[in-house]
């Protein structure tokens, strides 16, 4: 149910068991269908939240945006009847304008990757008046991404507890969400299987720096993890004692192929960011991280998160084929 008269953009969203997921993995695996989000994505969770605490009094909002945060800021500027500009890197899909146009959104297009459209966001924000709705690096994201967590805690009963949580990390934002989550709810023992793509690692990256880095391009074709940045306190979480991060790596073909499993075997189309967690299981990547002792062998239910796609369609989908399979 949505609910905006409790201060909410965004769906209690349904909690589903996938049997052939199961079977390959060995336990119970969960799916979060973040997708089912009224913006496509578990965005308009802590967008929502963002605006209605610092937006209300605005003359609009603007936002950098690959895809799903834009979108969430546009869907939920539309709620609250104030504009919203959306800068997007002109890697992003066409169809991702059009849809954010369709929202009523002004969008600017600047700069190849989401760091470039990010300045001008920023640029604008000062310019013009308009809050800025920053896309992962905000507490108060991170305090809405939380509530997933805690519709989870409350499906599944207090008799059950996952054996891990599998997620996509971008800038970090869902990434701090979910860890605030399991704080939230006390299960911190819980450990995160963290999945970047191939090129698009900048959580990686910084995990095998011992420092926060940044990377030189986003060459993967996830263009929704594309920050070449993690947000600090992602990076702070996982140096710290009270989680458990596992930060893995898929290539862009292990993606593509987990969206493809997704949609035969569930029925819903994903984008290529959520492939990347998806692959955890299509790609036996648990099946790896139990063999090496980082996974208990007699794992309890795994919850993977299904983080949307607002940029994925069937023509979008032909064209990744086309260009991972060259």
């Amino acid at each position: 149910m949505l609910s905006t008269m409790a201060g909410h953009f965004h769906l209690n969203t349904p909690l589903l068991e996938s049997v052939s997921m199961s079977q390959r993995v060995g336990t119970t695996v969960y799916l979060k269908m973040e997708n089912c989000q009224p913006s496509g994505s578990f965005k308009v969770r802590g967008i929502g939240r963002l605006c209605q605490q610092l937006a209300t009094q605005s003359g609009g909002v603007v936002c950098a945006s690959g895809g799903n945060a834009g979108m969430a800021a546009a869907y939920v500027a539309r709620k609250m009847g104030i504009p919203a500009v959306i800068v997007v890197p002109s890697s992003s899909p066409p169809l991702v304008f059009q849809r954010l146009q369709n929202q009523g959104a002004t969008v600017k297009i600047v700069g190849k990757v989401w760091d470039d459209a990010n300045a001008e966001a920023l640029r604008l924000a000062d310019t013009e008046g308009l809050t800025y709705v920053p896309p992962f690096d905000h507490p108060l994201l991170w305090q809405g991404h939380a509530t997933m967590i805690s519709e989870v805690a409350a499906s599944l009963g207090p008799s059950v507890k996952p054996g891990a949580v599998v997620v996509s990390v971008g800038g970090g934002g869902l990434l701090c969400g979910i860890a605030q989550g399991l704080k939230d709810v006390g299960w911190t023992d819980v450990p995160i299987v963290a999945l970047e793509t191939v090129g698009a690692d900048c959580f990686n990256a910084a995990i095998k720096a011992g420092t926060i880095v940044t990377l030189d391009d986003i060459t993967s074709e996830a263009k929704c993890l594309g920050a070449k940045t993690v947000c600090p306190k992602a990076f702070e979480y996982s140096q710290c004692n009270e989680l458990t991060i596992i930060s893995k790596l898929v290539t862009d073909q292990q993606a593509l192929h987990a969206i493809e499993m997704f949609l035969d075997e569930e029925r819903v189309l994903v984008e290529m960011a959520c492939g990347a967690a998806l692959a955890a299981v299509y790609s036996g990547l648990i099946h790896g991280l139990q063999d090496e002792g980082r996974l208990p062998t007699q794992l309890g239910p795994l919850l993977v998160i299904v983080c949307g796609g607002s940029s994925i369609n069937m023509k979008q989908l032909t064209e990744l084929k086309h260009k991972l399979r060259a």
